[in-house]
């Protein structure tokens, strides 16, 4: 008997990301205020859906065979190509006819961002944590169109073994402003990578600059990247592939941010944490966001068991995870106004401190650097 999940139709909602294709193409060619479709569809109208939609708490069956899946990966995979389409006939089309002026050129690179961030670097989230080479090296692709390859292996070798612990960059701590948080990623991040992958390196009996040292593979990939961007649109072509980027990076960054914000793991003493649990991240079940970002908000599942494909990943209850109040759209923009931020998350935090730490009673030792052991 064929599984529900095998059919075409049941896979389609995640498919909605290719609605970014037309809005990028009417943007970039008719200017002015369309080039808000783009930032519009993503936070304002998705926003409103969720909202409209409610609340998605059904749950697959995990074991699902994969061949029943088809239509799920299908997306991940054509999406390379489209994204990279895309872009490039973005760039040279407004590299070549000049006909945008400075505004109207930030908000579609800010747009086009959106694109290859909210989505781009999603799928290559998926894609990065599957095992087979295909897959991997289109998550590869995907991330050296935002300049980012490092993420791969800074996600798998560090986020992944040191969430929520002060050993990992891209948990944001408690109070701390995402006008903090992105700087400081950005700096740790690369060399915090790379450390991992010369580890694993030494580990096999290798040096830091042998063959097998993805960061080879990264730096072709986003040379040939900027090499497009100059083929297709000169300097000016390279100018706005360096935009989106940014913006990308930003995006990303910026989900980071709420994923985890002010969750920490227990020190059990001697250098150990807990073991990562589904109350260490914050999990979102809105429904059209977990659509247009493949049950990214699904978050608190996808660290427990970080090896499921996105159909797969399992939602929580209040009692077993904390949750976001809004899906990543509208938390995302709520991040850039600390203040309201704050006022927002910060007695989450605390009152999930209370529900599974209340043993708990001095925190400050959990801020980074403040405890010797924590900061080892």
């Amino acid at each position: 008997m064929t599984h529900p999940f095998a059919s075409f139709r049941s896979a389609l909602p995640f498919w909605m990301t290719l609605i970014n294709v037309p809005l990028a193409l009417i943007g970039t060619i008719w200017g002015g205020l369309w080039v808000l479709l783009l930032p519009v569809y993503g936070f304002v109208l998705v926003t409103v859906l969720d909202s409209l939609a409610g609340l998605n708490e059904e749950n697959a069956d995990p074991e699902t065979a994969e061949a029943d899946l088809k239509w799920y990966r299908a997306i991940t995979l054509i999406w390379v190509p489209v994204q990279f389409v895309t872009l490039f006939f973005v760039i040279g089309y407004v590299a070549w006819h000049r006909h945008l002026n400075g505004w109207e050129v930030l908000g579609l690179m800010y747009g086009i961002g959106i694109m290859t961030g909210a989505a781009g670097i999603v799928y290559a989230h998926e894609l990065l944590h599957q095992r087979n080479r295909l897959e991997r090296w289109l998550g590869d692709i995907l991330l050296a169109m935002v300049l980012y390859s490092h993420f791969r292996s800074e996600h798998l070798l560090v986020h992944h073994l040191h969430v929520g612990t002060p050993r990992d960059a891209v948990t944001a701590r408690y109070n701390e402003s995402f006008l903090r948080f992105f700087p400081r990623v950005l700096m740790e991040c690369p060399p915090s990578a790379w450390r991992a992958e010369v580890a694993m390196l030494r580990r096999r009996g290798a040096g830091p600059f042998d063959r097998r040292n993805p960061f080879w593979r990264y730096g072709a990939l986003q040379l040939g990247m900027l090499i497009c961007a100059l083929i297709v649109g000169g300097w000016y072509g390279l100018l706005l592939f360096l935009m989106q980027a940014f913006f990308a990076v930003w995006m990303l960054e910026l989900t980071n941010y709420v994923e985890h914000y002010g969750l920490t793991r227990k020190y059990l003493g001697n250098g150990r944490f807990e073991h990562v649990k589904p109350h260490h991240s914050w999990n979102a079940a809105h429904t059209v966001s977990n659509w247009m970002l493949i049950n990214l908000q699904r978050h608190s599942d996808h660290h427990y068991k970080p090896d499921r494909r996105f159909p797969l990943l399992q939602t929580y209850g209040a009692d077993q995870a904390p949750q976001l109040p809004y899906g990543y759209p509208l938390m995302a923009s709520l991040a850039m106004a600390p203040p309201l931020w704050r006022r927002m998350m910060n007695p989450k935090v605390r009152k999930w401190r209370a529900m599974y730490y209340p043993e708990i009673t001095d925190w400050a030792p959990y801020k980074r650097g403040r405890h010797e052991d924590l900061a080892s």
